[in-house]
């Protein structure tokens, strides 16, 4: 077989620049150029993690991989096995970026700077030879016998032997339409990284913050538990963004208008939470009920709680009797919100949907129907929790095509 040449490697995110420093160092032979349509590579990269770029998790807390990928967690399981999340590690400590754990799995880098991330990549990039060419949008993509043909910007054509699309996640379809002529298969993309927008929440306990609850959607099956944040928009932090990209496509389709579930004491089921009240009833009868309030909550919500359970600030635990006990059990369970809609997460954007996954070979991600294309990423109907995961999906794959390509 004639050995591939010229690889044309779309986009200039994690998964794209990852591909182009490993396949350099694994084929020095082949002319690597890869095309970003934005003026800057690794953009999304550098904002991340709050600028501190969580590149990946220690999947410690993660006992089935679709807790941590919605879609695509059979493919990802298949993948690990070629490059995982201890690889990565590996390769960028090796790379000179030591790397920090924290408490809850996350993976920085000690800096805490992610710019030292794109450095590093370029930098190999730049010693691998690649060449990296900003502000081409591909516009059609279209097979030549047995080379690829690529018009970027409408205008300039060029061939190569294969080509790797790791353009990221598309809010809108449109946003594909370059794959048009090839018919693949797309999954119709949606957001799946947002916080929601909760009128009834209280604006007055802005950046209050409680360490574990759990929230779900009314009459579904979705749910997700961890940290709880209220903003002035509404609700957010980890346990509402899980449960976003659990969800998202539920929520897409219905207009992000939904009834969610809050339970403030986590996993405690409603009895618990009756036991947890008469234990500060019986300690504390003559203490208004306003003052004593559960180790997991502020006083300020505890007291907001009990407005929305109508009950008196001035009550005393004596005189709760077992309605009010039962109400305020009830509520601390699950609280009802109305959601209004979303709001992105800081500058971070993740879709679900994407080139459908029954379009490409699940050891080498080349397309099934076109040899020579591969694709990587959130193109891919591939996303994830918060948390490193996506970043990690995006390694995985950039490394998996570099390996496929240099055989």
């Amino acid at each position: 077989m004639i050995p591939r040449r010229d690889i044309a490697i779309i986009g200039a995110g994690a998964a794209g620049c990852f591909c182009a420093v490993q396949l350099s160092r694994l084929r020095p032979d082949l002319r690597i150029t890869v095309y970003e349509a934005g003026p800057r590579p690794l953009a999304k990269v550098a904002v991340t993690g709050g600028g501190r770029c969580n590149l990946t998790n220690s999947f410690a807390a993660i006992t089935d991989l679709s807790q941590a990928y919605p879609r695509g967690h059979r493919l990802m399981k298949r993948l690990f096995h070629v490059f995982n999340h201890e690889d990565t590690w590996r390769w960028f400590e090796a790379e000179g970026v030591p790397l920090v754990l924290q408490d809850d799995q996350c993976v920085f880098p000690q800096s805490q700077d992610a710019m030292q991330i794109v450095r590093v990549l370029l930098e190999r990039m730049r010693e691998g030879g690649v060449l990296l060419r900003t502000g081409q949008r591909l516009t059609r993509l279209e097979p030549r016998d047995d080379r690829w043909e690529l018009t970027f910007n409408e205008d300039e054509t060029l061939t190569a032997d294969a080509v790797v699309i790791t353009t990221g996640g598309s809010p809108k379809p449109s946003g594909l339409a370059f794959l048009g002529p090839l018919g693949l298969e797309i999954v119709p993309p949606c957001p799946s990284l947002f916080t929601l927008k909760v009128p009834q929440a209280p604006k007055s306990l802005m950046g209050t913050v409680v360490e574990e609850v759990a929230v779900s959607l009314a009459g579904t099956k979705y749910k997700a538990a961890g940290p709880l944040l209220i903003t002035d928009w509404g609700l957010s932090g980890p346990a509402v963004l899980k449960l976003s990209s659990y969800a998202a496509r539920h929520l897409a389709e219905n207009g992000y208008r939904a009834t969610l579930l809050v339970n403030w004491l986590g996993e405690t089921n409603d009895e618990q939470a009756r036991a947890l009240i008469r234990s500060l009833a019986a300690g504390n009868p003559q203490k208004q009920v306003s003052s004593l309030h559960p180790d997991a909550l502020t006083g300020r919500l505890w007291n907001f709680l009990l407005d929305r359970a109508g009950l008196r600030p001035d009550l005393r635990y004596a005189e709760l009797g077992s309605k009010g006990l039962n109400r305020l059990a009830a509520l601390l369970t699950g609280d009802p919100y109305e959601i209004a809609g979303k709001a992105a997460f800081k500058e971070e954007f993740v879709t679900c949907g994407g080139v459908s996954l029954s379009e490409i070979n699940p050891n080498t991600l080349e397309a099934k129907r076109f040899p020579g294309l591969y694709l990587a990423g959130e193109v891919l109907d591939i996303d994830a929790v918060t948390g490193g995961f996506n970043l990690q999906a995006a390694w995985t794959g950039g490394a998996v095509i570099a390996r496929s390509l240099a055989q």
